[in-house]
């Protein structure tokens, strides 16, 4: 199996930048957890925002993270559990054809992606894996990387 460390995708010149086009269901966190996502252990504090997105997948995203990545959809307020929309914010992505490793960020949850999978760069140090069959649902390409 591939492991990757050090990555950075700004450097490849295979990854290209999309956004999310997707509405998901939030729940935030009133204790500390973890929760099984088709990628592996997402470890979360109480206040994180604990996510179950349009393919029936779920993860969680740190507090701190979360209101930059989403935003409320109404009657929805801000902070509240309900329906939230992703942001339209450019990430880099990179198609993996073989089996392969890697942390959501530096010493945390360590993710498998499958071959055909996508590798997810949200900004330095900061990972996540789409399964291709959700990643072609919910990602849509903006531009060449390179």
């Amino acid at each position: 199996m591939l492991e990757l460390r050090n990555i950075d995708l700004t450097t490849d010149p295979f990854a290209e930048s999309y956004v999310k086009t997707e509405i998901v269901t939030v729940a935030f966190a009133r204790q500390e957890g973890e929760l099984l996502s088709l990628e592996g252990p997402n470890r979360y504090l109480p206040g994180d925002a604990l996510i179950s997105g349009s393919t029936d997948s779920r993860w969680s995203v740190s507090r701190h993270r979360f209101d930059a990545k989403y935003e409320a959809m109404p009657p929805t307020m801000a902070g509240e559990d309900g329906g939230y929309r992703a942001r339209p914010i450019s990430i880099l992505a990179k198609q993996i054809a073989e089996a392969f490793i890697t942390a959501r960020s530096a010493g945390g949850d360590v993710l498998r992606g499958s071959p055909g999978d996508w590798l997810l760069q949200y900004g330095p140090w900061d990972f996540g894996i789409a399964e291709h069959h959700r990643f072609a649902q919910v990602y849509k390409k903006i531009s060449s990387h390179n």
